[in-house]
């Protein structure tokens, strides 16, 4: 009986003694949280494993996590395979085809859903702006400059040129004109004038030589040779040329002192509106001004966008993970977690394991107590 007792007694001892030290092993991993002193000493094994290791514990799960989970390679199989694409094209055509060439919403419906409520009556109120704005200039240059500073070289050589050849035309015209019918009557209307207004000098005259008729001829032939004379067409030329000169030195707006500015303003911004017509223009959808636009972004644009964009990730893929700089982020998030949290994860998900190792402690301790009494009981 002694013996039983003895056996029992000491299988007991042991198997408290082994599940306390394996469970409070288990507690020393996150227990105590901070060190603990008595007086300047630090007892020993404050803080627990974990909080005393964090920091190297934080350096070695980042690294742990850049170099074996979290790799390029990894993010390749992931979010670069050709299911991937195939899935995000799919995605990207569906969605464009149901909001956009599919949908009934005008163009300033679209507008208005990215904040431009009034873009209409801001776009005319900038066109009315700017095109009073450079009337403005426009006039100030044509009141401040002459016609020789604006008008190009190589036009004012142009009409150089062209005055002769415009006063070989007006002598032309002036011969047919005097030449014909229309011309005669009018050489004696102005003769049958002159001497009317001569009175009665006039009338003397018109007494002698009787009808003007005969005078008349003598006067559209004299017309005719001096029309037709060399002299008349250098004297012509040389006027008109002089006078050419001076119009070139005035500004252009002294031949538009009598001309109202303001009514071809407005014309003009008016003219601007009706031919940006917004509202009309505004009021269409997508499919009004793009009908085959679906066809061509889902066939064409999208695909194209699309590979384009994964190629362009997946060589940016590599910097980008530098960038973040993973293993840092992981470090700084280990160092500001809760150890508190953290114990509570770990038991949370290894509570059954944990409570096995101390019932293993308590089994392997009991064990020991019974080996212990039979050794102590064969010795004696």
């Amino acid at each position: 009986m002694n013996l039983l007792t003895s056996i029992i007694f000491m299988a007991f001892v042991g198997a408290f003694l082994g599940a306390s030290t394996n469970h409070l092993a288990v507690k020393m991993l996150f227990r105590p949280y901070n060190p603990v002193y008595i007086g300047k000493w630090q007892l020993p094994f404050t803080p627990g494993l974990i909080p005393k290791r964090r920091d190297a514990l934080a350096v070695q799960l980042g690294k742990t996590v850049t170099e074996y989970l979290l790799t390029p390679e990894t993010f390749r199989k992931k979010f670069f395979s050709p299911e991937v694409r195939l899935s995000t094209l799919h995605f990207i055509q569906t969605k464009a085809e149901q909001e956009l060439f599919n949908n009934h919403k005008t163009l300033q419906q679209w507008l208005e859903l990215t904040g431009f409520t009034h873009l209409p009556q801001t776009i005319e109120a900038k066109v009315d702006a700017v095109i009073a704005e450079q009337f403005h200039q426009v006039k100030n240059t044509l009141s401040t400059k002459s016609i020789r500073a604006l008008l190009p070289e190589d036009i004012q050589q142009v009409i150089d040129r062209k005055v002769p050849e415009a006063v070989e035309q007006i002598l032309a015209k002036g011969e047919d004109y005097f030449l014909s019918s229309e011309g005669e009557k009018t050489i004696k209307y102005m003769l049958d004038d002159f001497l009317s207004s001569k009175g009665s000098f006039g009338g003397m005259i018109q007494m002698l030589v009787g009808d003007s008729s005969s005078i008349v001829d003598k006067i559209q032939q004299e017309l005719i040779k001096f029309l037709r004379a060399p002299g008349t067409k250098n004297l012509l030329v040389a006027i008109f040329s002089k006078e050419w000169e001076k119009i070139k030195e005035r500004p252009v707006m002294d031949f538009l002192s009598n001309v109202e500015l303001d009514p071809i303003v407005d014309n003009i911004q008016r003219y601007a509106k009706e031919q940006l017509a917004l509202d009309d223009r505004l009021a269409k959808t997508v499919q009004d001004y793009w009908p085959d636009g679906n066809n061509w972004a889902k066939n064409d644009v999208i695909p194209k966008l699309v590979d384009r964009f994964f190629v362009q990730a997946e060589n940016k893929l590599e910097d980008v993970l530098k960038r973040l700089n993973l293993q840092e982020v992981v470090r700084e998030q280990v160092d500001v977690f809760p150890v508190e949290r953290l114990e509570e994860l770990v038991l949370g998900i290894s509570k059954k394991e944990l409570q096995m190792i101390t019932y293993l402690g308590g089994l392997i301790g009991g064990l020991i107590g019974i080996a212990q009494g039979i050794i102590v009981f064969l010795t004696n």
